[in-house]
């Protein structure tokens, strides 16, 4: 059966931390997307808890991104504030990605010592974009901010920028579940078809008993908000379609927990009764609080490993 008492672990293994979404970045996000997400190095570096987590549960594509911003001069541990992605969907091209990066690099400096590796670029409308490592592009945006990916990816991108394509500002669902969490220390939201695969991927076998198939329908879209000031704090919130469906996968979730419980090991019997599942009007509602010991001991578990992975 599925751990979905741990869907923010399974969150953590695909997502990132983030601040606040600054609006150069978040004019590039076009109207079609399915998550965003970001990491937020400055509350990282206050945390053993963070880096520990950061470490065993970062995607092998964010290490990639990692090393490619330090090839053409920036080191993610010093000189990055904050990086946000946004996954989207396209009609021919499928899913795409770009990061954002802000922080206390110079586009100039970044720019001369590109220029010294004979690295140069190419105009695409007002921008020019510079190839990285790993087949990835990038732009500056201003003096501190610029923004990468895959070639198609970027151009995608720079025409949701350029007004060519709908925006972010044009999905209010998705607007709306950002202003929820937006500002918080770590956040991300995700569409429809995301949280309907993720809480599937979550409920396991409990779905089936619940005709998920039905339900799913009713799943609108999710958010989240985790910080490390005092301990662990993850709070996720699944917006469905009306109090019953938020009732009805609320009481879902809560089975399949005391499921779980049952066969899990000592640090996952701890993680377990420190989750709590409620709905709240529309919205499932799910809270984990730990201190940094037993989430630490927790990571460790097998548990973790099979979902982290």
């Amino acid at each position: 059966m599925k751990n979905f008492c741990f869907v923010f672990l399974f969150l953590c293994a695909t997502v990132g931390y983030s601040m606040p979404i600054a609006s150069s970045a978040r004019s590039m996000v076009p109207a079609e997307i399915q998550q965003l997400i970001g990491v937020d190095y400055r509350a990282l570096k206050d945390s053993p808890t963070a880096q520990a987590l950061k470490q065993q549960v970062l995607p092998d594509n964010l290490k990639d991104l990692e090393t490619a911003l330090k090839v053409i001069g920036i080191d993610s541990e010093h000189d990055l504030d904050q990086l946000n992605f946004a996954a989207f969907r396209t009609e021919k091209k499928g899913l795409q990605t770009i990061g954002i990066a802000q922080g206390s690099f110079s586009a100039k400096a970044v720019l001369k010592k590109m220029k010294t590796k004979k690295i140069s670029g190419t105009k695409y409308g007002t921008a020019v974009i510079y190839p990285m490592d790993n087949g990835l592009v990038m732009t500056f945006m201003d003096d501190n901010t610029l923004a990468f990916g895959t070639q198609a990816s970027l151009q995608s991108a720079l025409d949701t920028r350029d007004g060519k394509r709908a925006s972010l500002d044009s999905n209010p669902t998705m607007t709306d579940e950002m202003s929820a969490v937006d500002g918080s220390p770590v956040w991300s939201i995700l569409d429809q078809k995301g949280t309907q695969a993720m809480m599937y991927s979550a409920l396991g076998d409990a779905s089936k008993i619940a005709d998920y198939e039905s339900l799913k329908k009713r799943i609108l879209a999710s958010r989240y908000t985790m910080n490390f000031q005092s301990g662990v704090n993850f709070d996720l919130s699944v917006l469905t379609a009306d109090s019953m469906t938020a009732a009805t996968l609320s009481t879902i979730v809560k089975a399949g927990m005391l499921y779980k419980k049952m066969n899990a090991t000592p640090a996952e019997k701890t993680a377990l009764e420190a989750t709590t599942v409620d709905s709240d009007s529309s919205n499932l509602q799910l809270h984990f609080k730990s201190d940094d010991q037993k989430f630490q001991a927790l990571m460790h578990s097998p548990l973790f490993a099979a979902v982290s992975h």
